[in-house]
């Protein structure tokens, strides 16, 4: 393993491209708002059979919100596009971020891949109904992968202004169909049943929280884009804010809306007989064929916004490793036209269109066993890193002289552990459900035990570099700093061993 530095220029990120507007839409589009709205919320109906969806998504927006908290707080003191990974750094130690990261690498790779399976085969459904066409879902899956290769070494403000277009599309459809819902109520009355607190305590609830929570991965992505803002301590803390109250508040308004208009007493029913059309199904009566058309075609832009953005959430996490050389320096390279990762990128790029490529030998149904599971898979990584992060916020806090209060540093971080242990604790248990096995399946401890195994992997590389590169071990979590100290003023911020 190449463990020459990358020179000082390639090593920075562009600089300075990035407001509060173009972070939140990176952020949201992650999310994928439409996509949870249409299939997420109905999906958790369906599968849960809980009425509690809106409360759910609620819940997970305030627990997210208390994580937030130590989340920002620790965004102004240190500014690196690892965000976990540094984090945990700071927090836990060097080992312990090491091996953060490589669970990071494979829950957003398998987000980012496992998008490609819904992408492909809704794009080749709509294609099938719309204009009689018959592709495969991988040639469809391999058409919006191409796109995303490019985009993913394109500026990133280009990137941005893609994702606003799509995202704004997105939201608007998202409330006028929820309009239209709350409008023509079942029984011509609004009723706000699946809005009750008692919900909170009811059978089933824990599946519903599982479930909901994988409606807002992405949003935690701020932090990634941190090196490339005009502002980083100020611009990150207000996007992920944002992020998390408009997510919440759309999913919750719009799972809210479906049972309005179903009658909150035949909304898992419906859920189930209709699946993913459920919203489309309802809202057809009252809007033109055209607006029902467009909204279908930004149910897959809405996959496609998805899969851009976590794209370069994985480009961004390999860079950042790279730079510090735990991995190749290669990985710490960018290009000096664009200012984009595009090692990282090219790599990304790669595996995605490897997986596809097997996914299409193997004749494997594109939504379960590649949308549904994968990406299922990558949620429960990402919870895994938010509930050891709100961890490491209070070791950091612990370890320094600071002005933060006790809320931010202590209280908050530490409330989000106990509330993010929770919920991962029931995700473990109830994983089976999730994925729509039997209780004695294998698969069921498989896809959690990937991040066991590359946690240890971490953990054991940094160990090994420890003791036989020490120069690389202690630049770990650095960011910029380990390669770029005449451009930046270093991070005196003592790290744990």
């Amino acid at each position: 393993m190449s463990h020459s530095k990358p020179d000082t220029v390639s090593a920075v990120l562009a600089r300075g491209r990035l407001g509060i507007p173009s972070v939140v839409f990176f952020v949201i589009a992650a999310a994928a708002p439409l996509t949870v709205v249409a299939g997420g919320a109905t999906t958790g109906y369906a599968v849960t059979g809980v009425t509690g969806i809106p409360v759910a998504y609620l819940v997970v927006a305030a627990v997210l919100a208390l994580f937030a908290v130590g989340y920002v707080a620790m965004s102004r003191r240190i500014v690196n596009a690892g965000a976990f990974y540094t984090y945990v750094t700071r927090g836990l130690g060097r080992p312990a971020g090491v091996g953060a990261a490589l669970v990071a690498l494979l829950a957003y790779n398998a987000m980012q891949i496992g998008l490609y399976g819904g992408a492909g085969a809704v794009t080749a459904q709509f294609l099938a109904d719309r204009y009689g066409l018959d592709p495969a879902w991988w040639v469809c899956a391999l058409m919006v992968w191409a796109v995303v290769a490019v985009l993913g070494v394109a500026r990133i403000d280009l990137n941005g202004r893609v994702l606003a277009v799509v995202l704004v599309a997105e939201c608007v459809v998202a409330l006028v169909f929820d309009a239209v819902m709350v409008s023509h109520p079942a029984g011509g009355t609004v009723a706000f049943d699946t809005l009750a607190p008692s919900h909170v305590f009811a059978a089933g609830i824990g599946a519903a929280l599982v479930t909901a929570i994988t409606g807002f991965v992405g949003f935690e992505g701020t932090v990634v884009f941190s090196e490339e803002t005009k502002d980083p301590r100020r611009t990150i803390a207000r996007a992920t804010y944002i992020a998390v109250a408009v997510t919440g508040l759309l999913y919750g308004l719009s799972a809210w809306a479906m049972s309005v208009a179903t009658g909150p007493d035949r909304i898992v029913d419906a859920a189930r007989a209709d699946g993913t059309d459920l919203i489309f199904n309802l809202v057809s009566p009252y809007l033109s064929q055209s607006v029902v058309t467009v909204a279908r075609v930004l149910f897959i832009t809405s996959l496609f916004a998805a899969l851009l953005s976590f794209h370069h959430t994985v480009a961004r996490y390999l860079f950042a490793l790279g730079r510090e050389r735990v991995l190749p320096a290669v990985f710490g390279r960018t290009s000096r036209r664009t200012g984009a990762p595009k090692v990282g990128s090219l790599v990304q790029s790669g595996l995605a269109f490897a997986v596809l490529v097997g996914y299409a030998l193997a004749g494997a149904d594109p939504i379960v066993h590649l949308f549904f599971w994968i990406t299922v898979t990558g949620g429960l990584g990402v919870l895994i890193l938010m509930t050891v992060t709100s961890a490491a916020v209070v070791g950091f806090y612990r370890r320094i002289s600071h002005t933060e209060g006790p809320w931010r540093s202590l209280i908050a971080p530490l409330t989000a552990t106990l509330a993010l242990g929770g919920i991962l604790t029931v995700t473990l248990r109830e994983f089976d459900t999730l994925l729509g096995v039997a209780p004695d399946s294998p698969l069921r401890w498989a896809f959690p035990a990937a991040y066991a195994a590359v946690a240890l992997l971490g953990i054991g590389w940094a160990l090994l570099l420890r003791t036989a590169n020490p120069e690389i071990y202690h630049a770990i979590g650095l960011g910029a700093d380990s390669d770029t100290g005449p451009l930046r003023a270093p991070d005196t911020v003592r790290q744990p061993a």
